[in-house]
């Protein structure tokens, strides 16, 4: 029982004063913090840009596929007369440097090390490693028991980034709601049938800008979201008359093909709004041609519209 004793005791030695040798977690990820750097510009859509004028081009056209005012294009290139454009003339299609809208800026993120430093003014053991050093413990029940202690229970605990990553990630399947200029309110302009769905690639005679929906002569067209009209009129073909109205700096919608405009430009507007109606078509079923566009671009209505 002696020698028991004198071996708990030379074994115990191995494993007392040790010196606590902190522990720098280099695999660790970095961290993003927010650099005290110049923010990096986010272009604006039509800055700088040139348009070449081709065959059967109108100022008013040009201008929409920019998703820009024509007033404000006629402007930016010292033109009298809308209407008098020669092909091969290049416009302006965004502001001029001296005009430039300001630039939307987001902070630039550089990475920083983490270290794992030790809590508080003392050591903690937990996060610590150590070496065999000489030395003596004196036997007792607790030494004892603690040299019966399972390898288990000295595993470290699990890292937090590793708890997280084991929790499910259910709030992250919810889609935020829009924000900003996408954050609009459309509704339908008119109740019919769609007869002709948006269509972005294809042949010219495949390509559909928007949607055509089906109506009667005189039906009434609504404004499909709150905005300014910014153009009445007749100016691209295959359009008759129609109106545009823009709804913030990113957003404009079109309506096509109507008899009568009820609304005028610069003149506000509010959703549902009747601001047009439908005309009659020679041969074919009455319909309105309606079309969004996003930073001048034409994208499908039925993405934004409500389903019904």
């Amino acid at each position: 029982m002696k020698y028991g004793y004198v071996l708990v005791a030379l074994t115990l030695a191995g494993c007392a004063n040790y010196a606590p040798v902190p522990v720098i977690d280099r695999g660790a990820p970095p961290r993003e913090t927010v650099a005290n750097k110049p923010a990096a510009a986010v272009p604006v859509a039509g800055e700088g840009k040139m348009y070449t004028v081709k065959k059967g081009d109108t100022l008013y056209g040009i201008a929409l596929e920019n998703g820009q005012d024509y007033k404000d294009v006629a402007t930016w290139n010292n033109l009298d007369n809308p209407n008098h454009i020669q092909v091969g003339q290049q416009l302006r299609v965004g502001p001029p440097e001296g005009e430039e809208p300001v630039a939307v800026t987001k902070p630039v993120l550089s990475a920083a090390p983490v270290e794992a430093q030790p809590q508080g003014s003392g050591a903690n053991t937990d996060t610590f490693k150590r070496e065999p050093k000489g030395g003596t413990v004196a036997y007792s029940d607790e030494a004892l028991a603690r040299m019966r202690e399972p390898q288990a229970a000295a595993k470290p605990a699990d890292k937090p980034a590793e708890k997280a990553a084991e929790q499910p990630a259910a709030a992250n399947d919810v889609k935020p709601p829009p924000s900003g200029d996408d954050a609009i309110d459309w509704a339908w302009p008119a109740p019919g049938k769609i007869v002709q769905s948006y269509s972005g690639g294809g042949t010219a005679k495949e390509i559909n800008r928007g949607i055509d929906i089906a109506g009667k002569s005189g039906d009434p067209v609504l404004a499909a979201a709150s905005g300014t009209v910014t153009y009445v009129g007749s100016g691209i073909p295959g359009y008759g008359n129609f109106a545009i109205v823009r709804h913030n700096a990113t957003y404009l919608s079109v309506y096509a093909n109507n008899s009568r405009i009820l609304v005028k430009e610069h003149q506000s507007v509010v959703k549902g709004q009747k601001i047009a109606e439908v005309a009659a078509s020679d041969g074919e079923q009455a319909k309105l041609h309606f079309e969004i566009l996003r930073l001048g671009k034409p994208v499908a209505p039925l993405n934004y519209l409500p389903a019904r």
